[in-house]
């Protein structure tokens, strides 16, 4: 069984980042927390996961002050050279702001955050994220966000369609695709074209247990196994 060297980035701000700590770590994994202001990823990084949280407040724009960080340089080097990144709600966040993943996430359109276990429809699950689940399999992830409202371009929007960087959309129970905060074709998660940097609102580090409500995030997160 492949053991990974997780990076856990920490911005002022960050809430989620222990929460990923505990949840890579229940699944054998090792990890390390680098502080934003660190100019460079340890060297035997197999995987960065930008966690949520609210990184400077949400001040400006969610995500927008910490993409400009000293670690963001290094991240982007490190994505463009194919290293692995996931960003979870705020770090989602953060990958949209600085370029990473394609699109922008807005205020929900209700204006109201929300929380809660949500439905989730796996779109496609051809990349090393979500291998270890089926196209259109249903999971159960929580959710806590108010600026997680997706926005592309139509044109944009045609590629990922065509590139199969749109991983999951929000679902109720039955599948049927929903809307809860207005997002583009109610999208939940994407991916680059290069299929290595991950971005998605719902909180797997937050549902890896079912005493706490759901497992689904320990299948979601095995997939980095293959990386």
């Amino acid at each position: 069984m492949k053991i990974l060297n997780v990076s856990i980035l920490q911005f002022p701000g960050t809430n989620c980042d222990y929460d990923s700590v505990w949840a890579f770590e229940h699944l054998n994994h090792k990890t390390r927390l680098v502080w934003h202001k660190e100019e460079n990823l340890p060297q035997d990084t197999d995987l960065v996961v930008v966690a949520g949280g609210f990184s400077y407040g949400d001040y400006l724009r969610s995500g927008s002050i910490a993409r400009f960080s000293p670690i963001m340089k290094a991240v982007q080097e490190y994505a463009n050279s194919g290293g692995y990144v996931l960003g979870i709600c705020n770090g989602f966040q953060i990958l949209t702001e600085a370029g990473l993943l394609p699109g922008a996430l807005k205020r929900n359109k209700n204006l109201h955050f929300i929380s809660r276990i949500q439905e989730l429809k796996v779109v496609n699950s051809d990349n090393a994220f979500l291998n270890r689940c089926k196209k259109d399999e249903i999971l159960s992830i929580p959710i806590a966000h108010a600026d997680g409202n997706y926005f592309v371009d139509d044109e944009t929007l045609s590629d990922m369609r065509d590139n199969g960087q749109i991983l999951l959309q929000y679902c109720d129970s039955d599948a049927n695709v929903m809307d809860i905060n207005g997002s583009v074709e109610q999208i939940a998660g994407v991916c680059n074209a290069q299929k290595n940097v991950f971005g998605l609102m719902p909180h797997p580090e937050r549902a890896m247990q079912t005493l706490l409500g759901s497992s689904d995030g320990i299948k979601m997160l095995e997939g980095f196994r293959q990386i």
